[in-house]
């Protein structure tokens, strides 16, 4: 049975990820680091106490979900519960936008903006929030690019090289183009 309150480690085929879950969803999610233990020290940094615990039930589907998607497989994760009740308003309006683009798609920063009724001046922001998604992949926030042809910025470990890879793994296009990266430009990793 899976405690109420827990964090797991698991292999995938970029690298070993994380969860941490509470009974009501995840907490947050981890893409690869350079070690288990740096993983391991992540978690504790934004969740001091918890504890490293198996799965099972909506968890144990997430770490399956999370696992295949990696390994290749073109999934939706919107179903994945999330618990976002501690983060900023804007925080939880701005990923509940996100989560809607489904897998294949990419939407720009700006036009996550004006999806919550923020205008594309406010990309910025939109950027900032997604900077500080505990939820990356659940949270799809490399399926937002930028206005000119640039994948944006991607906080989790890789940067845009990891931002580029998942885009891939998905087949991602832009509305009304063939190839999203017939778009970009070749960025360093």
């Amino acid at each position: 049975m899976t405690t109420s309150l827990g964090y797991t480690i698991f292999p995938t085929a970029v690298g070993d990820c994380a969860v941490a879950w509470n009974g009501v969803g995840l907490l947050g999610v981890w893409l690869p680091e350079r070690s288990a233990e740096r993983l391991r020290a992540r978690i504790a940094q934004r969740h001091p106490g918890i504890s490293e615990a198996t799965t099972s039930g909506a968890t144990a589907e997430a770490v399956a979900a999370i696992t295949a998607l990696l390994g290749g497989e073109r999934l939706d994760l919107s179903a994945v519960g999330i618990d976002d009740s501690a983060l900023d308003p804007f925080d939880r309006r701005v990923y509940a936008a996100a989560r809607k683009i489904p897998p294949g798609r990419v939407l720009t920063y700006g036009g996550l903006a004006v999806t919550i009724d923020l205008g594309p001046v406010d990309a910025r922001a939109i950027g900032q929030s997604l900077g500080r998604n505990p939820f990356p992949i659940v949270v799809p926030c490399h399926r937002i690019v930028g206005a000119h042809g640039g994948l944006g910025g991607f906080s989790a470990p890789g940067g845009a090289a990891t931002k580029r890879l998942l885009l891939t793994i998905e087949d991602a296009r832009l509305a009304g183009t063939a190839d999203l990266f017939d778009m970009l430009p070749d960025e360093a990793p």
